[in-house]
């Protein structure tokens, strides 16, 4: 069955249709986070280690992917960002997100959205905010290309590494690079939620006239 599934993976990576396939599933994971992209990311970045898709075409993909994925949510933000905003607030972890994404936004500005690329429901809040508080396109743009690059880079050279280290075992490869990008991303995620708890308890200074 794993033997099957392999291989399977295998053909669909090196089919003609690899790097569309990486393009669609990164601009889609922008704004439906349901798209598992980076493991795909990853997933090809194993098989490249054998030579198979291209390393480069990976990244090359991906990162388009997710610069046109992330500009769409931006549009969508821009046009009908209060609506949304306003329906995703109504719920437990969509208040959680946007109010990060606004407070992120408030004291980081663009930079954010580097940052927010690694975190995949959180790339959505700030991107649709971003749009919702016309934030200026081009420098949106600038940041994105950023952070559209530096994640493709980091998955496909997650998955690289893993494919390399086990070049003869490629279940095992398939195995360290998905941990190795898991790992990463609960350790981003759990960085950013302590920050953000002792951001919201910090204590007020003793004789301080100003919130902190």
């Amino acid at each position: 069955m794993i033997d099957t599934l392999v291989q399977l993976a295998h053909d669909a990576m090196t089919s003609p249709w690899a790097y569309l396939a990486l393009f669609a599933f990164a601009a889609l994971d922008a704004f439906l986070p349901i798209i598992p992209s980076e493991s795909l990311v990853i997933t090809a970045g194993v098989f490249a280690a054998g030579g198979e898709p291209e390393l480069l075409g990976v990244i090359g993909a991906a990162a388009l992917g997710a610069f046109v994925g992330d500009h769409v949510s931006y549009l969508i933000g821009r046009t009908a960002g209060a609506r949304l905003l306003e329906r995703a607030r109504s719920r437990p972890r969509g208040c959680a997100a946007f109010e990060f994404a606004d407070r992120a936004l408030a004291r980081r500005g663009g930079l954010i959205l580097v940052v927010a690329r690694y975190v995949p429901g959180g790339r959505t809040a700030v991107t649709l905010t971003m749009g919702a508080t016309h934030y200026p396109l081009r420098s949106f743009s600038s940041f994105d290309s950023i952070a559209a690059l530096s994640w493709a880079v980091y998955s496909a050279l997650v998955g690289y590494v893993g494919g390399r280290a086990f070049e003869q075992d490629t279940i095992k490869g398939l195995l360290v690079g998905l941990g190795l990008g898991l790992t990463i991303a609960v350790v981003v995620e759990t960085i950013r939620r302590l920050r953000g708890r002792s951001l919201v308890f910090r204590p007020r200074a003793p004789g301080s006239k100003h919130d902190s």
